[in-house]
């Protein structure tokens, strides 16, 4: 070990061979690795792809690398076989030999073409070429990984997807949803063009939808970037969910219209109930508001029209809007004529209860042998005229049935007066 040369001490046959065993495998792993490259699907697509933007750039760079990496590994195994050459010249390798093998083995003994930048030629040791060769592999084969991520996800995940998407067209165009007609068929459109366009940019340019994860030292450690695709594939949810609706109204559009029918039907006879109501109120009641009624929308009339026609001319897309919004109108309407109703026959209310208080308390005092006072009966006979005649005063009345209760209660001794004058039927 005491000989030595520009490469270090120089090694005995025993480090020698074992160098040359561990570099024969390194030049099988690296060789192995060089034809998986060279055979991955994802290479021969980049090949033979059109290319555009990022992934252009960097593949144009990825396969200078390559070819780099193809010459390095040539001057690697041609120096690896001079060194396999001079050791098999004997048994026992001279000390020249020994010189000869350390600077091979050991030294910058490998020369290579310049990788650019104006270098013409480099030199490497046999280790240092391995990391080179090593790091450029690795570099190419992340790019070749990526691409073929992408491509194996997206496009045929856009392609289930537009087909869903035709399927979709086809059954929107058949119940009258179409571009510039409903906002749905406007959506299929606009979901047509970006799926054909983000289609050809996954082609052309994988790279652009290619999210690398920190950190990771993985070859293509990373995911396809699928928030456009995942976008579409929402929107055209929420239109099939619209279609869907459709379909629902094409099937039971009769059944609601009929329901609608019916509605502005009873909410137009309680109109008309009212109506009758207040001229009987306005007969029989004095000195009273009575609201007016008004008479039935006839703009709902020709809604409910119009939503006919639509059923006639299959026009589902229309329908179903309208019915939707005729539905909540003729609610609205029936509770409407019903407050209307409640509202006018107001004062007759309160008439009959006045009757039924005053009868009450007559045959509350008759259970106590009052019936026959005369002044209860004078009072009796006071409030039952003005209840029973017509016009009512109601106001007149509701105080002659007061007077009945106040006498009444004098006359029972006075207990309960308080709940008498509220009408107490006990």
């Amino acid at each position: 070990m005491g000989v030595t040369d520009p490469a270090g001490p120089v090694m005995d046959r025993d480090e020698v061979d074992r160098a040359l065993a561990r570099l024969g495998q390194e030049h099988e792993a690296i060789e192995t690795s060089l034809l998986a490259l060279q055979d991955h699907a994802g290479r021969r697509l980049l090949e033979g792809a059109e290319l555009t933007g990022v992934t252009k750039e960097r593949w144009q760079a990825t396969e200078a690398r390559i070819t780099l990496l193809w010459g390095y590994f040539d001057a690697y195994a041609a120096a690896l076989r001079s060194a396999r050459e001079i050791r098999a010249r004997r048994r026992w390798s001279s000390r020249e030999d020994l010189v000869e093998l350390t600077e091979l083995l050991r030294g910058e003994s490998v020369t290579t073409p310049g990788a650019g930048n104006g270098v013409l030629s480099e030199s490497y040791s046999l280790s240092a070429l391995v990391d080179r060769m090593n790091e450029l592999y690795a570099t190419s084969l992340d790019l070749v990984v990526a691409c073929d991520a992408v491509w194996s996800a997206l496009p045929a995940r856009i392609d289930l997807l537009a087909a869903e998407l035709q399927r979709t067209r086809k059954l929107a165009h058949s119940v009258g949803v179409r571009p510039g007609e409903h906002p749905a068929g406007d959506d299929l459109e606009r979901i047509t063009r970006t799926l054909t366009r983000l289609r050809e940019d996954v082609v052309s340019d994988p790279l652009a939808f290619w999210v690398p994860t920190e950190g990771s030292s993985a070859p293509g450690g990373g995911r396809p970037d699928t928030t456009v695709y995942d976008r579409e594939a929402r929107a055209l949810e929420d239109v099939r969910r619209e279609i869907d609706a459709v379909l629902t109204v094409r099937q039971d559009a009769e059944a609601r219209l009929i329901r609608l029918r019916d509605v502005l039907s009873r909410a137009d006879r309680t109109l008309a109930e009212a109506r009758t109501a207040r001229g009987e109120v306005l007969a029989k009641i004095a000195a009273t508001e009575v609201p007016a009624v008004s008479g039935p929308p006839t703009v709902l009339q020709e809604q409910l029209a119009t939503a006919a026609e639509y059923r006639r001319q299959a026009q589902w897309h229309r329908l179903s809007p309208l019915l939707e919004s005729l539905e909540q109108k003729a609610e609205d309407e029936l509770l409407r004529a019903r407050e209307s109703l409640t509202a006018v026959t107001a004062p007759l209310a309160v008439r009959a209860e006045l009757r039924g208080r005053l009868d009450a308390y007559k045959a509350k005092v008759a259970r106590h042998g009052l019936a026959e006072d005369p002044f209860l009966v004078e009072r009796y006979d006071a409030a039952r005229r003005m209840l029973w005649s017509a016009p009512c005063d109601l106001r007149v009345a509701e105080q002659a049935v007061l007077r009945y209760q106040q006498l009444a209660a004098e006359l029972l001794g006075g207990a309960g007066a308080p709940q008498d004058r509220k009408g107490d039927q006990s």
